[in-house]
C-alpha cells in the first residue's frame, strides 16, 4: 500500500529503421529505516519498516518513436517490500483498484507531441497526476512520504480499500489505488496549461457504471508557481452503486532555495452521506546543495457521519544526499484528535488507543 513517485534511469536502444529511435528504461525506489510508535493499538512498537519516505518500486518504461511527432509508449511498475521480498498490491477486493504483479501502473498507449497521449491499463487517477506529480502540491511528496499522507479518526467514511477502522489515503492521494480497465487522454503542454480524462470500464454484465470510474485534471505551471485541480469518482460494487468521490485543489511555488505548497481535498461517501475535508501547508528549505529541512501542518475535519471527528497534524524532516542517487534522513510524525477519538497516522496500520500519536525514524533511501 505503500507508495509515492519515481525518477528512471534510461537505457536506450538503437531502432532497426533509420528515421525511428526506441528507448527502454528500468527504474526504481528503495527506502528502509526504523520507526518508533508512540501507540499502536495501546502499545508502542518499534519496527523496521521500509517504503515510508518513498515507495519501493520496481519498473519498466518505454516509447518507439514512429515519426512525425506519434510514439508508442509503455509504462509497467510493480511495488514490492524491502523486508522479505513480497509484491505489495493493492487491499482492495474491488476490481476497479485491486491489482497483482503491476498494480502500481500497467498501460500502453499512444502520444502526439502535438495533441497528448492516449493509454490504457491500470493507470493513476488525476488527483494523483495532476495534485501530486504536475503540481508537487502535496508535502507528502518532500516531507515524511507515507505518514504525511491522510489518515485519521473517519473510519466512518467506510472506504473499500481502506484497513479495518482506519481512513487509509481517504484523499486518493498516495497512489496505492490505481484504477483498472481505465482509458485515459493527457494534453500535450500548451504554454503550461495541461488537462486530461479518465474512464474506467466496469465490465459488470448488465449494469455498465457497476465498479466504474472517472476522473478530470487541470494544472498550470508557469516559472516559480504551479497550480491545479482533480476530481476522481470511483463507484464500487459494495456501496450498491454508490461512489467515493474526490475533488481538490493545489499549488506550489518555488522562493530560492525555499519550496512553499498548498493543498485543500474533499472526501464524500455517497452511500452514507459521511464526509472529510482536508488542508494542508508546507515548506522546504535547501541549507546547502546536500542538506534539506521541511515541515507541514494538516487539519481534517468530518461532518456528523464520521461523528464530527477533527485532526491536526505536524511533521518534520531533515535530509542529508550522500550522492545525486542516495540519501539518510530522520523525520517525525505528531497527530492529535478531539476527545473520544482514535489518531492514526497514515501508514502506522494500527490507530491508536486514545486521540494522538507519534512516529519518529531515521532512515535511508535510494533511487535507481
Amino acid at each position: 500500500m505503500k507508495k509515492t513517485y519515481a525518477l528512471a534511469a534510461a537505457i536506450g536502444l538503437a531502432a532497426p529503421l533509420a528515421h525511428a529511435q526506441s528507448s527502454v528504461s528500468i527504474f526504481g525506489l528503495l527506502d528502509a529505516g526504523v520507526s518508533y510508535i508512540s501507540n499502536q493499538g495501546g502499545k508502542s512498537n518499534w519496527q523496521m519498516a521500509d517504503g515510508i519516505a518513498v515507495p519501493n518500486l520496481f519498473g519498466f518504461q518505454g516509447t518507439e518513436d514512429l515519426g512525425g511527432g506519434l510514439k508508442a509508449k509503455f509504462r509497467l511498475v510493480n511495488q514490492f517490500s524491502l523486508g522479505n521480498g513480497s509484491i505489495i498490491a493493492s487491499p482492495s477486493n474491488s476490481s476497479i483498484t485491486s491489482g497483482g504483479l503491476f498494480a502500481r501502473e500497467a498501460w500502453v498507449g499512444l502520444s502526439s507531441d502535438r495533441y497528448g497521449s492516449l493509454t490504457m491499463g491500470r493507470q493513476q487517477d488525476f488527483m494523483v497526476d495532476t495534485l501530486l506529480s504536475e503540481v508537487g502540491a502535496d508535502s507528502a511528496l518532500y516531507v515524511g512520504g507515507l505518514y504525511n499522507f491522510r489518515d485519521g479518526p473517519f473510519a466512518g467514511l467506510a472506504l473499500p480499500d481502506s484497513p479495518p477502522n482506519e481512513a487509509y489515503d481517504f484523499d486518493h492521494m498516495n497512489g496505492a489505488e490505481a484504477i483498472s480497465n481505465s482509458v485515459k487522454y493527457t494534453s500535450a503542454d500548451y504554454s503550461g496549461l495541461k488537462f486530461g480524462g479518465l474512464y474506467a470500464f466496469g465490465g459488470a454484465a448488465g449494469d455498465f457504471s457497476q465498479n466504474s470510474a472517472s476522473s478530470y485534471g487541470v494544472s498550470y505551471a508557469r516559472g516559480p508557481l504551479a497550480v491545479g485541480a482533480a476530481y476522481t469518482n470511483v463507484k464500487y460494487a459494495v456501496l450498491e452503486g454508490d461512489s467515493i468521490r474526490n475533488w481538490g485543489a493545489g499549488a506550489r511555488y518555488a522562493l530560492g532555495d525555499a519550496l512553499l505548497t498548498l493543498l485543500y481535498t474533499n472526501t464524500h461517501n455517497t452511500h452514507n452521506g459521511a464526509g472529510v475535508e482536508m488542508v494542508e501547508a508546507g515548506s522546504t528549505y535547501r541549507v546547502t546543495p546536500a542538506f534539506g529541512l521541511g515541515a507541514n501542518y494538516m487539519y481534517m475535519w468530518g461532518n456528523a457521519g464520521v461523528d464530527n471527528n477533527h485532526a491536526h497534524q505536524v511533521n518534520a524532516v531533515a535530509q542529508y544526499s550522500l550522492s545525486k542517487r542516495a540519501m539518510v534522513y530522520a523525520e517525525t510524525s505528531f497527530q492529535i484528535a478531539n476527545e473520544g477519538a482514535n489518531a492514526a497516522i497514515c501508514g502506522t496500520f494500527g490507530p491508536s488507543s486514545s486521540n494522538h500519536q507519534f512516529v519518529g525514524r531515521v532512515g535511508i533511501q535510494t533511487k535507481f
